[in-house]
């Protein structure tokens, strides 16, 4: 029988992607204790590169605010893949929201909504979150957004 959270899911007709696999020397998720740290998402889908260059030039805000959303669902994917039962999800605690953007691009807390509503909308009151939304240069493979997260679970 399906959880709390993943039925949520399927009445939202959100999908999860497949949890990507590190490319690097990392581990996708690290549990201590009760946290969960997940390291930064990017905006793959599925194997598939979404989102590539910078915001403020090649995506709007509001597009941004989708490529967060995609981070947003990698980070839930993560999270089941690790916990295998999304209830064990007791609060999203922070967010961290990297914006590949030019300089003079300011609307960084317009795009990390993109990710804050979806958590919120999937996970309710535990999704209400602390969060950062910080304007960078470049980020790796010139992804316009990556989200890494602070989970409290059971």
């Amino acid at each position: 029988m399906a959880g709390k959270i993943d039925a949520r899911l399927a009445e939202l007709k959100i999908e999860l992607p497949k949890a990507a696999v590190p490319v690097a020397n990392y581990v996708p998720v690290v549990i201590a204790g009760n946290t969960a740290y997940v390291s930064g998402q990017v905006t793959v889908w599925n194997g598939e590169f979404k989102f590539i260059g910078k915001v403020g030039q090649e995506f709007s805000t509001e597009q941004a605010a989708q490529a967060a959303r995609i981070c947003g669902l990698n980070i839930i994917a993560q999270l089941k893949n690790a916990l295998g039962d999304l209830d064990r999800v007791k609060r999203i605690a922070k967010l961290g929201v990297f914006v590949n953007c030019l300089d003079s691009f300011t609307e960084q807390p317009k795009v990390a909504n993109g990710v804050s509503d979806m958590m919120v909308e999937v996970f309710g009151e535990a999704g209400k979150h602390a969060r950062s939304a910080v304007g960078v240069n470049t980020l790796p493979l010139n992804v316009a957004v990556e989200v890494d997260a602070i989970v409290e679970i059971a």
